[in-house]
């Protein structure tokens, strides 16, 4: 299967094979703190990208893309009755804990892309120098396998914005998250053959393919 027609299968919404698709586990998750992801071009196509995934479960978000060269960021502004904070580990970090009970709601702005792209953000975008970074509170390691990490204690970009709201909003709001994410990468090892069906979290769709790395060719296994 070419890449341009394995793109038509794909959902348009979580980008999943159409078969394997998990927009039925995407929850509605309402939050008092708003999320800003800062994508970078190249990682808005990605079908492995996490950030567009946390964006459809919680609505009150919105999406920045950055990265074309001729067209410079703009400033981002934010409205005067919240609280901006960029969540990126620099030095002068502070723990996003600190933030748990603000004044007023936080704007948490999220840089999407790999790890030189995301260091480059708070000098590539205009408005964001003079925001607090915040730091994540430890957890679990990342359960992210499709894609090769940088750094040893590094996460999924719904992985850091599920911890970042864990701290924020609650528990509740973190294992939603990390419930989608998790059915998205276990259906798709699953369809790459490397995980049983029985180990897939929300199981495996009736009619769903697994695809055949070695010949392109796709099955369907479930009836």
């Amino acid at each position: 299967m070419t890449r341009r027609a394995n793109a038509l299968h794909r959902c348009k919404i979580c980008r999943m094979h159409g078969s394997l698709c998990v927009c039925a586990l995407i929850p509605t998750i309402p939050t008092r703190t708003r999320l800003v992801l800062v994508i970078h071009r190249t990682e808005v196509r990605k079908t492995t990208n996490t950030g567009r995934l946390a964006m459809q479960c919680l609505p009150n978000s919105e999406m920045f893309v950055r990265g074309y060269e001729e067209a410079p960021s703009v400033a981002l502004d934010f409205p005067p009755d919240t609280q901006p904070v960029l969540l990126f580990p620099h030095e002068d970090a502070t723990p996003i804990t600190d933030f748990a009970k603000p004044d007023r709601p936080v704007t948490l702005v999220v840089p999407d892309g790999n790890w030189r792209q995301a260091s480059k953000v708070r000098n590539r975008v205009p408005g964001l120098r003079d925001l607090p970074c915040v730091s994540l509170p430890l957890g679990e390691p990342s359960i992210y396998r499709l894609r090769t990490e940088a750094h040893e204690t590094g996460l999924a970009t719904i992985e850091a914005i599920a911890r970042a709201f864990g701290a924020l909003e609650g528990a509740h709001v973190e294992e939603a998250l990390i419930h989608v994410f998790r059915a998205m990468v276990e259906r798709t090892l699953w369809a790459r053959g490397a995980l049983a069906q029985h180990e897939v979290t929300g199981g495996v769709p009736e009619g769903a393919q697994r695809h055949d790395p070695t010949s392109g060719l796709a099955r369907t296994l479930v009836e």
